[in-house]
């Protein structure tokens, strides 16, 4: 009996640590998406609906040959990245109290901006790199800006230059797209010297060109990101003016300066990773778009999976993309195109529910707390 009291309280101690509670949330997240997307190819047509969301969980897996999976595996990594990168960047701005909606429009004036500095100008990767970065926080900085000085909400104006971004980067990309074509041109035919260098990591996924430092840049910043916002007297100062403004003026803390700052990270941080999509050649901006890159709104769902922890962010990034990719080999002989999309928006969506179900058990451990102590 006693052996068993101690299991008891063993189990609900380990429920009450928050990477625990973390791991178990996005789990039900992720079977829930899951099992609704199931449903919803139920009720279309009942005869694929095994074999399809089978397929979108195995992704790449449904490839036959292992030379082959490892290609595709690849392919999905080198779009993992800039999902990282855009997660860190929705994570390091709501960690500090703000929501940076406008990280999508971020993304786009890198992704601009390494672009046009590679096909144009005929920088090199690292200079085209670092400009994607600088205009990416200059667009954060003028969010901040309103914020800090206007108190114009973040969101508001976040929403506003996304829209900006997307048909600037329309228009100022026009310059350097193929004649009979709305896509930008080649940078492996323009300029080579601006693709990412792969320092032989292609060479482990099947001389896959598209996997590249990125790679470990990406985890690397992850790393970092986790540091300064957790073991430096800046991420301490950053978060302190996000828990409470007047708190961290009384404290002789330059508040206005904190919030420019931190959105300025965080559009670097969503910049950086167009540059590292985009200057591996993978994909080609196209110039007559009229919506905004998802990349920098699935962030949002990838932050939460994550926990809102910068090494959780890496996986719930890579699980986000992985079902995405995987959504391609819906069978469309029973479903139309877009019901990869329909089942990969369910999951996305549900992954922001990540925080609801921790605070629902955080709330269910106390409520035992309390009734322990009546007794």
């Amino acid at each position: 009996m006693q052996g068993n009291a101690v299991n008891k309280k063993a189990t609900r101690s380990l429920f009450a640590i928050p990477s625990v509670q973390t791991i178990i949330a996005s789990l039900l997240c992720i079977v829930a998406g899951l099992l609704i997307g199931y449903i919803v190819l139920l009720l279309i047509n009942p005869s694929g609906a095994t074999e399809s969301i089978l397929n979108v969980i195995r992704n790449f897996f449904t490839w036959s040959r292992p030379q082959q999976q490892l290609k595709q595996f690849g392919n999905t990594l080198a779009k993992t990245i800039p999902l990282i990168m855009c997660s860190l960047s929705i994570l390091f701005a709501y960690k500090v109290g703000l929501f940076n909606i406008g990280a999508a429009g971020q993304y786009v004036a890198g992704a601009c901006a390494s672009l046009y500095a590679a096909l144009a100008w005929g920088w090199g990767w690292l200079p085209c790199m670092l400009f994607a970065i600088v205009a990416a926080a200059v667009l954060g900085a003028i969010v901040g800006f309103l914020k800090a000085y206007c108190n114009v909400n973040e969101v508001i104006s976040g929403i506003m230059l996304n829209w900006i971004a997307l048909y600037t980067a329309n228009t100022i990309l026009t310059n350097v797209k193929e004649v009979a074509s709305p896509y930008t041109l080649y940078i492996k035919d323009v300029n080579p010297g601006a693709l990412l260098p792969n320092m032989g990591l292609d060479q482990l996924f099947n001389k896959n060109a598209y996997v590249t430092i990125a790679v470990p840049l990406a985890l690397l910043i992850a790393v970092l990101t986790a540091v300064v916002l957790t073991k430096t007297r800046f991420g301490y100062e950053l978060r302190a003016t996000g828990s409470n403004k007047n708190a961290a003026k009384y404290a002789g803390m330059a508040e206005n300066r904190n919030i420019i700052v931190t959105l300025m990270i965080s559009g670097a941080l969503a910049g950086l990773g167009a540059a590292m999509l985009y200057q591996t050649g993978y994909m080609r901006w196209e110039c007559t778009q009229s919506s905004v890159p998802s990349m920098g709104f699935n962030g949002i769902a990838a932050a939460f999976l994550g926990g809102l922890n910068p090494i959780g962010v890496i996986f719930s990034s890579f699980f986000i993309q992985h079902i995405t990719d995987g959504g391609q080999y819906v069978n469309t002989n029973f479903y139309s195109s877009q019901i990869s999309d329909v089942i990969s928006s369910i999951i996305i969506y549900l992954c922001g529910f990540v925080l609801f179900i921790k605070m629902t058990m955080n709330k269910s451990i106390m409520r035992r707390k309390e009734k322990k102590e009546v007794k």
